[in-house]
């Protein structure tokens, strides 16, 4: 994967656009999100700090444009096929790139690369290339112009034979309307607690799936069973002992279901107890 992080930002009025926050994560630490299984992470910019290691490297003259910044990210490729990323992703998902993959590798072998599209327009860089074909039309294009340096990206993807796809995670952000919109965005009732577990799983270097239902019905148990303040602790507790017993999904649900049972045990000595020889609610 080669993430392209550097540029100048003009539309931001200067200001480092990969490291404003949306949610926050920095653009660039969500854009990474997305591909989280890539071999070989590539970023084009300056170093900024990061959770996950990446090799990082520059173009000869930074803020020349995209593809002397590709061509000096491609330097440092290995695979077959190479993802291409903008850094200004913040709602890419892996399910989006899952796609991406699929499509180039169900694609004959005369295509080149799959690039994205959004309302119309190519994408491309969200796109998945040939390692090969990408690396021969950047030297073409070297070789008639005499240099890559603020020459349009458009004339690379002219030449390479590609297929489109419409991809709704495609928004990026240029403009600081862009950036209001995305943070709004993430605060909108079905999406914020996605996002909030998702920043919380990266500020911590947590990768596991969180089943974000159970954790609230026990939360909400221990609350009205309890005491209001018990919601927070008990969460606490269970993630704790979950850790202590190894860290897997089923670890947390033992510790969920155990910590759940207990808080129906209290309720129903508040509500007076179960009737004579009824069991619990839960077991």
């Amino acid at each position: 994967m080669v993430v392209l992080a550097g540029g100048r930002g003009t539309r931001l009025g200067g200001a480092d656009k990969p490291g404003v926050t949306v949610g926050g994560r920095t653009l660039l630490e969500r854009t990474l999100a997305a591909c989280p299984d890539a071999d070989r992470t590539v970023v084009v910019g300056p170093r900024r700090p990061t959770a996950r290691a990446v090799r990082w490297t520059r173009e000869p003259r930074p803020g020349t444009g995209p593809l002397p910044a590709l061509h000096a990210g491609l330097a440092h490729v290995t695979a077959d096929t190479v993802l291409v990323l903008a850094a200004d992703l913040p709602f890419l998902t892996p399910q989006a790139v899952t796609r991406l993959r699929t499509a180039l590798a169900t694609a004959p072998t005369s295509v080149d690369a799959v690039l994205a599209v959004r309302e119309g327009r190519d994408q491309p860089l969200l796109a998945l290339y040939r390692a090969e074909p990408l690396r021969r039309e950047l030297a073409l294009l070297a070789t008639e112009h005499g240099r890559l340096e603020n020459l349009p990206l458009k004339l690379l993807t002219a030449e390479l034979s590609a297929h489109r796809l419409e991809l709704a995670d495609a928004a990026d952000c240029d403009t600081w309307e862009d950036i209001a919109a995305a943070r709004a965005r993430i605060r909108e009732h079905g999406h914020v607690l996605d996002e909030w577990t998702a920043a919380v799983k990266a500020e911590l270097g947590l990768d596991l799936d969180v089943d974000v239902a159970a954790v609230l019905d026990l939360a909400r148990d221990a609350a009205h069973g309890v005491a209001r303040p018990a919601a927070p602790l008990t969460t606490f507790l269970v993630g704790y002992a979950a850790a202590r017993a190894g860290g897997s999904p089923q670890d947390i649900a033992v510790a969920t279901r155990k910590a759940a049972a207990l808080a129906d045990r209290w309720a129903e000595e508040a509500s007076g107890g179960p009737a004579p020889g009824q069991p619990p609610t839960r077991d």
